[in-house]
């Protein structure tokens, strides 16, 4: 629970930075121009949203991760649920990915 809660205030910390991007359009915007380091989708987010993002990533070689839930990334934002949201800054970016990665060894 505690690299949950991590990943969350790392996000909690980029929104209040301003290097983040929440939402479809946005989240979509950042990563054609080159600005987004990390992309975040919740897992709950629709197939065709996930396909999407996934493919979008790809081309232009940005991170994807799938992690919590909308209302979990949402709140961890201070807003209503999100599905998608992109970290623009690459010191956040890498220390949630460290976190990830931190957690899949420990599962």
């Amino acid at each position: 629970m505690a690299k949950r809660d991590k990943i969350l205030s790392l996000i909690g910390l980029a929104v209040k930075a301003g290097r983040c991007a929440s939402g479809e359009a946005m989240t979509e915007s950042e990563t054609k121009s080159g600005r987004a380091c990390l992309v975040i989708i919740a897992s709950d987010a629709s197939d065709n949203t996930k396909k999407k993002f996934r493919d979008m990533c790809k081309f232009y070689k940005v991170p994807i991760c799938f992690y919590g839930d909308k209302d979990t990334l949402g709140h961890a934002m201070g807003k209503e649920f999100r599905a998608s949201l992109a970290i623009l800054d690459e010191g956040f970016a890498d220390g949630i990915q460290r976190e990830l990665k931190n957690r899949e060894d420990i599962a």
